[in-house]
């Protein structure tokens, strides 16, 4: 971790790895999207609306993955001051905003012919847009704070305490009724869904982790240099 505090090392590891990164998130695309469209069959309920699924569910998946990524990057910037740490925060968030948007908008498409609505305040779908809001509201906070160092401690605290939502969203399937499907891919007892769609699933699964792993590393790059820039600007206002 103090190895990558250097902006400089950073940028030669993210350079050496962004290309392996982004070949492999194209070809876990391919494949995935063949099982997903091609191999997998349909559902003998669902039909082929099922195929909402190898979208939906990665990108819930990623929407929760992110969050942490941001809640431990700005943990790891109140405990060790890893100069770093804010940046990969920052940088996440619209992202994981993303994702998080994807999630709820094919969810809405998916819900629509199993549920007969678009839309239902139960509480999977309601901590979801609580996350939404959440994503949000952090980058809100960057964007009206000017000052970088007064605009990361707040966004520290939303990121740290908008965590709690996490768990909600997880496990809330399984703490209210919910017009929502329980887990069925990471359970104690073994994933319920069949093999000829849980191997796409998962495919998508690391394509969607890769893609995040590749913007993630373009962002952060863009960021250095942007406050590099930043620091120019400010160094030769006060040489004037």
């Amino acid at each position: 971790m103090q190895y990558l505090s250097n902006p400089t090392r950073f940028l030669r590891l993210a350079n050496w790895l962004l290309p392996y990164a982004w070949a492999i998130t194209i070809g876990l695309f391919a494949v995935g999207l063949y099982g997903a469209l091609a191999a997998s069959p349909q559902d003998y309920q669902q039909g082929e609306t099922v195929r909402i699924m190898y979208v939906h569910v990665p990108a819930a998946w990623m929407a929760l993955f992110v969050y942490t990524v941001m809640a431990l990057a700005s943990a790891v910037a109140v405990i060790f001051r890893h100069p770093l740490a804010d940046v990969a925060a920052k940088t996440a968030a619209p992202i994981g905003a993303v994702f998080c948007f994807l999630a709820l908008a094919t969810g809405s498409l998916w819900g629509k012919p199993m549920w007969g609505a678009w839309w239902v305040w139960d509480a999977r779908l309601t901590s979801m847009f609580v996350l939404m809001l959440l994503y949000i509201g952090y980058m809100a906070i960057w964007a009206a704070i000017e000052e970088p160092h007064r605009a990361a401690m707040v966004a520290r605290i939303v990121a740290l305490v908008g965590f709690l939502n996490v768990p909600i969203v997880k496990f809330s399937v399984d703490w209210w009724n919910s017009l929502h499907q329980p887990a069925s891919v990471f359970r104690m007892d073994g994933p319920t869904i069949h093999s000829s769609m849980l191997w796409p699933l998962l495919v998508m699964g690391l394509a969607y982790s890769f893609l995040f792993l590749s913007l993630h590393l373009v962002s952060i790059r863009a960021e250095i240099a942007a406050r590099k820039i930043r620091q120019i600007h400010i160094a030769e206002i006060g040489e004037r």
